[in-house]
């Protein structure tokens, strides 16, 4: 796709418009600009945080999708058969379903971040976007915004594992790990585990957002869009 059929995509997207006349912009088509394009780029990606921090912050937003779903930590995983045997099952689901939880809580406190990042977002850094790949946007936001919101992430996560008993057990068995040489030191507790899948969670629903805009921003592509942003580059 032609950057010129991106940006009008973005755009009309971005306007919730599919008419294909100038006024509907609230502009002139002949005044429509690369700053234009950029802040329609802008409109529709603000858009996507939206959707993506809301389906993420609702009850089983993580729990439930499988795309994002957190598991049991995988060194963990390897012995669950084993400990549910012993008679654990009940406090490994519910380490589980705790780990989700605490993902959907933090999530919402990404918003911030990722529209600030957005707000910084240059001629050129859209420009990029849009001739980049199904997830340019995206790996936008992860450069931009990844330290920070691990930071941010991970008290609100630190809160909610201090309540489930089994994240101590988890923690005294990750450092054996890290003494073995089987785990990294930064993964050798709940907290850094869990920040880091819902981080990863929330960029994955961020690209499927963007993928999403990117596979029908209109739904169709006139010979009047083709001429509307013929000059921009």
């Amino acid at each position: 796709m032609t950057i010129k059929l991106l940006v009008s995509g973005f755009i009309l997207t971005a306007f919730g418009c599919g008419a294909l006349d100038g006024s509907a912009f609230g502009l002139e088509l002949s005044s429509l600009s690369n700053a234009d394009a950029s802040a329609g780029l802008k409109k529709a990606l603000d858009q996507g945080i939206n959707n993506a921090v809301e389906k993420l912050s609702v009850t089983d937003g993580f729990l439930k999708n499988p795309k994002v779903k957190i598991d049991l930590p995988p060194k963990l995983a390897k012995a669950e058969s084993m400990m549910r045997m012993l008679g654990v099952g009940d406090q490994m689901d519910e380490l589980v379903t705790s780990m989700n939880r605490a993902a959907e809580a933090a999530v919402p406190e990404s918003k911030v971040l990722l529209k600030q990042a957005l707000k910084q977002m240059s001629v050129e850094d859209a420009k990029q976007i849009l001739t980049g790949g199904d997830d340019a946007a995206t790996q936008y936001f992860k450069q931009a915004t990844s330290t920070p919101l691990k930071a941010k992430f991970a008290p609100i996560i630190g809160r909610a594992t201090e309540k489930v008993k089994l994240g101590q057990s988890y923690d005294a068995l990750a450092k054996k790990g890290v003494a073995l040489g089987l785990l990294k030191p930064e993964d050798a507790t709940l907290q850094s585990y869990v920040t880091d899948k819902t981080l990863d969670g929330l960029f994955v629903m961020m690209a499927d957002e963007e993928r999403a805009i990117r596979k029908d921003p209109l739904g169709q592509a006139s010979s009047l869009l083709k001429k509307v942003f013929g000059s921009l580059h």
